[in-house]
């Protein structure tokens, strides 16, 4: 009996001591991180506004970590090939996912798809927000419209007889032109792309009238006088173009359609290396020399704290669900 209770207590104390033993490992292994190189998925193609904030934040964020951060670019079936692949991958902070998150892929494709091999509300540690981008309403020069007021009335007199490119059926540009509709009350035939680059390029080209387009791509024909830019979509002017009005001060008070990109790790990601990587963002965002090279771009480099960026998303999904069920939009 007393050799039984003995057994019994030496292996009570030889699960405490193994207790300890991992607690302290993985106290060792936050407190060390990162001790070995990280890496960043962007579930984009190279050379988009996306791409390269990732690149932008990656470079900064090597210099102050004293690691390397590298990118891999996983496109593919609305960026959920990229996406799930940071989703499954070991909660440890090595493996990063940065991707358009709000008005955006990672929280429209709840709403696009019936099913998705991820939750996006509960597979994801979100760390916080990189950027922000405002989008342009740009026509073709030989519409006759000067301000987004005349563009509605020639809308309303000519119902869905304007033609409006976007990248695809349920991508942010599509989303947009439903929410201006919803707003407005004019009525456009949407025309569906396979990407928004062919969709701009027939948009200068007259072949399409319009188009909704984010500032980077749409501004030098803008600027060459290709398009011309009726209204910003944010819900305020853009520092690239202060002349052009938003689409609130153009008549519609509640529009506000602002692409957001953020960062954001495998659920179950240590709290210690999710708020490290939230500060180390923070800091950069600050920067003055980082926010003048997004502004170059027509960006704002903006940061967040994890539980606010999640909360952002949670809502975003609730809203962006609704929307799109209501408007029969689905992804093609």
């Amino acid at each position: 009996m007393l050799q039984s209770g003995v057994k019994r207590i030496a292996l009570v104390l030889f699960a405490c001591t193994l207790g300890l033993l991992n607690a302290t490992q993985v106290t060792h292994a936050q407190s060390d991180y990162p001790n070995r190189p990280i890496k960043i998925v962007v579930p984009y193609t190279a050379g988009g506004n996306i791409d390269i904030t990732a690149r932008i934040y990656a470079k900064k964020l090597s210099e102050q970590l004293g690691q390397q951060v590298i990118i891999e670019n996983r496109p593919g079936a609305s960026t959920i090939i990229g996406s799930q692949s940071v989703a499954k991958s070991p909660p440890d902070g090595y493996t990063l996912l940065v991707t358009g998150t709000i008005t955006s892929a990672l929280t429209m494709n709840p709403g696009l798809f019936a099913t998705l091999p991820y939750d996006t509300n509960k597979d994801f540690a979100p760390i916080s927000l990189l950027t922000q981008i405002s989008l342009f309403v740009v026509v073709h020069p030989s519409l006759p419209a000067n301000t987004l007021q005349e563009l509605v009335a020639l809308a309303k007199a000519k119902p869905k007889q304007i033609n409006v490119a976007t990248g695809g059926s349920g991508g942010s540009a599509n989303l947009a032109v439903e929410l201006l509709t919803m707003a407005s009350g004019a009525q456009f035939t949407a025309v569906h792309y396979k990407g928004n680059a062919p969709g701009l390029a027939d948009t200068v080209a007259g072949q399409t009238s319009m188009m909704i387009e984010t500032t980077s791509t749409a501004l030098p024909h803008i600027r060459g006088g290709k398009l011309r830019a009726l209204a910003v979509t944010s819900n305020k002017r853009s520092p690239l173009l202060p002349d052009v009005p938003t689409v609130a001060e153009a008549g519609y008070p509640d529009y506000d359609v602002t692409l957001k990109v953020g960062m954001l790790a495998a659920a179950g990601t240590p709290p210690a290396i999710v708020n490290r990587l939230a500060a180390e963002v923070a800091l950069i965002a600050r920067d003055p020399a980082t926010q003048k090279l997004f502004a170059e771009q027509g960006s704002e480099a903006i940061s967040s704290t994890p539980q606010a960026f999640a909360a952002e998303i949670a809502a975003d999904i609730i809203k962006l669900t609704a929307l799109m069920r209501k408007n029969g939009i689905k992804a093609e």
